[in-house]
């Protein structure tokens, strides 16, 4: 009778082991060469990871209504547009937390913020600027300074112009502006004007100039020329993708501590004749 599993055995004795070295079973794991169907999920997760690998922030405030724009590059992911053009510091940074909270990006995923400096509102200017440098301070990411005058000939598309000319009202009869060509190459620095009827007449001689912007209006009925042209646009965050997506892949980055907007002018403030 052989001795069960509890029962000792004599000091003399070894136990027999139930099966020899040679016929045991291992029960390690082995591994297995992976399969078509392995690879090709191997290769999904790949693709999925490095699809997404340039999440840029677009924001604007510089024009009527403030903007913010999720990118994937040069691919628009979302967008949202303050629809009060008065309250741009209290929506901002509520619209951005919902921007990437409904996308399902986590801040620390994004690459980049870029932001549009003016030319525009200085209050606006400098409500767009500390956002997107505080953000990118706190993210440990760069900043990229976007041309507002450029980023509002990127909205525009008419094969038939040969300059554009984007204008932002700064009252009265003045406007800030630029010339730039249909690959937004700029033609005419960033400048302010005092419109008269002669202001573009040395461009217009040669060139199909369109104009737009909310300060396009006043020179509808001080320029006559078959040159001109005028066209109502709008323009947003949205529009910045492709030159922002250009200056990251280019690595032209703004200083975080020296950017500041471009204001076209000096800021001027009456001196009140009040007495306190």
């Amino acid at each position: 009778m052989k001795p069960g599993r509890d029962q000792l055995l004599p000091y003399n004795q070894k136990r027999v082991p139930l099966f020899p070295p040679e016929k045991r079973i291992s029960t390690r794991r082995y591994k297995k060469e992976p399969g078509l169907a392995t690879s090709l999920c191997l290769i999904v997760k790949v693709v999925v990871i490095f699809a997404v690998v340039s999440l840029l922030l677009n924001i604007d405030t510089a024009v009527q209504s403030a903007s913010v724009c999720l990118a994937d590059g040069d691919r628009v992911l979302a967008t949202k547009i303050n629809p009060s053009q008065k309250d741009s510091a209290a929506w901002l940074h509520v619209a951005i937390q919902d921007l990437l909270t409904e996308n399902g990006v986590h801040p620390n995923q994004l690459k980049a913020i870029a932001v549009s400096a003016g030319p525009g509102s200085y209050t606006g200017l400098r409500v767009g600027m500390a956002a997107a440098k505080g953000l990118c301070y706190a993210l440990s990411i760069p900043l990229i300074s976007i041309s507002t005058l450029q980023m509002m000939a990127a909205a525009i598309n008419d094969p038939e112009a040969d300059l554009l000319c984007p204008m932002i009202d700064a009252r009265r009869m003045e406007v800030f502006t630029a010339l730039f060509d249909v690959s937004l190459n700029e033609v005419m620095p960033p400048t302010n004007l005092i419109l008269t009827p002669d202001s573009f007449n040395g461009w217009l001689q040669k060139h199909r100039i369109l104009f737009f912007g909310n300060g396009s209006q006043k020179a509808m009925d001080l320029f006559e020329n078959s040159n001109v042209a005028f066209a109502a646009s709008t323009a947003t965050a949205q529009d910045m993708i492709l030159l922002s997506a250009k200056k990251f892949q280019e690595g032209q980055f703004a200083s975080l501590a020296y950017s500041e907007p471009y204001y076209g002018k000096d800021f001027h403030s009456p001196i009140s004749k009040k007495f306190y």
